[in-house]
């Protein structure tokens, strides 16, 4: 019998998939969110001092 026997924890193997769920899930809303209202793009628009 051989004792190079690998053992595979299943909790923490789950654990991986199910963050690799959650993150994939995330990004989805995150691409959502983005496509519904997007961020501007680095202009700043420059605004005339108000007159008091």
């Amino acid at each position: 019998m051989s004792n190079d026997v690998k053992l595979i924890d299943f909790a923490a193997e789950r654990d991986k998939r199910i963050h690799d769920l959650r993150d994939r899930k995330l990004e989805e809303m995150r691409n959502a969110f983005e496509q519904a209202l997007p961020l501007p793009k680095g202009k700043k628009s420059k605004n005339k001092p108000k007159k008091r």
